[in-house]
């Protein structure tokens, strides 16, 4: 699907036919191991047609997976464990790492995965949770964090976010008492919502300040705001400091 944008004039035959198919066939047929790929996400100048992530529409369907690399070498592995599961899955590329990525990638076959988080840099002062391209953004502000306040943050790649790796977060979360989530979609049900609530029931009476959600706004993607639309690592910086003053 060339962009995720346009993705929606399938969305029935996703969502209704081949996410159900296994289920009402008796797990006698899995739609051929089906894997749709899409760019997502916001590129620079893509405006409104061009820039969407739409991955929280399809993380309420059972029956699929929804996987999002954060770099080459993660995209392969995640690639082929889509390609391989039998259920239909969908691999969103992130728009932004297309030119921007520089990394070697192994020539064997391997997989990551699905549902298996990464914890891509340690911390002890509050945990960070993304995915996709805005894993960059997060591990930016964590940078900055540490050199301007002396935070600690601890950043986890999803990886996937249906399965999402529910307990590597609760592990980091009761570790450090505080999370902030960040994703580019809009804020008003975006996949933030769901880790946040999961992190509350989880992590309750370890948590020292509110879940922080930095997300896109709650409105259709704008050309020219592009830069004040998306979560860059400003955003996440004043959410960490908000989070570590409260």
């Amino acid at each position: 699907m060339q962009f995720a944008d346009y993705i929606f004039p399938a969305f029935d035959q996703i969502v209704n036919e081949a996410a159900k198919y296994r289920y009402r066939s008796g797990n006698e047929f899995n739609v051929g191991s089906l894997c749709f790929r899409s760019p997502y996400g916001a590129v620079g100048h893509g405006g409104h047609y061009h820039s969407q992530s739409p991955e929280a529409y399809f993380a309420h369907t059972p029956g699929l997976k929804v996987a999002i690399p954060r770099s080459p070498a993660q995209a392969k592995g995640l690639l082929l464990s889509c390609i391989r599961d039998p259920n239909p899955t969908l691999f969103f590329e992130p728009k932004a790492l297309y030119r921007a990525s520089v990394e070697d990638v192994p020539t064997g076959d391997y997989e990551i995965p699905l549902g298996k988080a990464e914890v891509v840099r340690t911390g002890s002062d509050i945990t960070l949770v993304a995915y996709g391209a805005q894993v960059h953004v997060m591990l930016r502000a964590a940078e900055r964090a540490e050199k301007e306040l002396g935070i600690s943050a601890e950043v986890i790649d999803l990886r996937s976010i249906l399965p999402w790796d529910r307990e590597a977060v609760e592990a980091s979360v009761k570790k450090t008492g505080r999370c902030v989530v960040s994703h580019e979609a809009p804020r008003t049900g975006g996949f933030a919502a769901e880790i946040a609530a999961e992190v509350t029931e989880r992590c309750f009476l370890s948590l020292e300040a509110p879940v922080q959600r930095v997300c896109g706004l709650d409105t259709p993607f704008p050309l020219i705001f592009e830069k004040w639309y998306v979560p860059d690592d400003k955003k996440n910086f004043e959410a960490i400091k908000a989070s570590i003053d409260f």
